[in-house]
């Protein structure tokens, strides 16, 4: 298969990962919200998080990351004494690794959700929802630019879009807590 097909089926892949793993954290939020809830609306609401879990982890999160790794260690050995020795490559694998450990922390949660026993607040997961999107950044970043030189700049600017987003999650938390009392 041309290197570009597989390319391209990478990045599609990639997208539905993240998607599934944005996506997922938010069903854990508005199932941890729902147990505070009434017990009719709890009734109601949790079985269908769970479902909608269920389906997006299985049917879209899971195959999903599995294929954006095939398609990628797939390019990797194409062009394997390319990619060997570009630094860049080795710390997008890094930020990849990392983000392969919050999928699994991601199950971690998703199982205990299916029992209902996650004790965690819906704070902490809007907190841990937003790890992915600092990982989105700095392997975007990475393979676009393709250069780890300006490392300390892309540091730099991880350590300023974590800072904004924790404010701006804060600033949510604030608002709401104010909307409901």
């Amino acid at each position: 298969m041309d290197f570009l097909y597989i390319k391209a089926l990478h990045i599609i892949f990639v997208v539905c990962w993240f998607a599934g793993l944005f996506y997922i954290v938010r069903l854990f939020i508005y199932q941890t919200e729902a147990n505070q809830k009434t017990e009719a609306e709890k009734n109601v609401l949790v079985p269908q998080f769970q479902m909608m879990q269920k389906r997006l982890w299985y049917g879209i999160t899971w195959p999903s990351a599995i294929l954006t790794m095939v398609f990628g260690f797939w390019m990797y050995f194409l062009n394997f004494d390319y990619y060997l020795h570009q630094p860049w490559m080795m710390l997008k694998l890094f930020f990849v690794g990392v983000l392969f450990i919050y999928q699994l922390r991601c199950q971690v949660i998703f199982n205990k959700m299916k029992t209902n026993s996650y004790t965690g607040k819906s704070f902490g997961l809007r907190l841990f929802n937003e790890v992915a999107t600092i990982l989105l950044f700095a392997i975007v970043f990475l393979v676009t630019v393709k250069s780890t030189g300006s490392l300390v700049w892309g540091g730099l600017g991880l350590v300023i879009l974590t800072a904004i987003i924790m404010t701006a999650t804060f600033i949510y938390k604030k608002k709401r807590e104010k909307k409901n009392n």
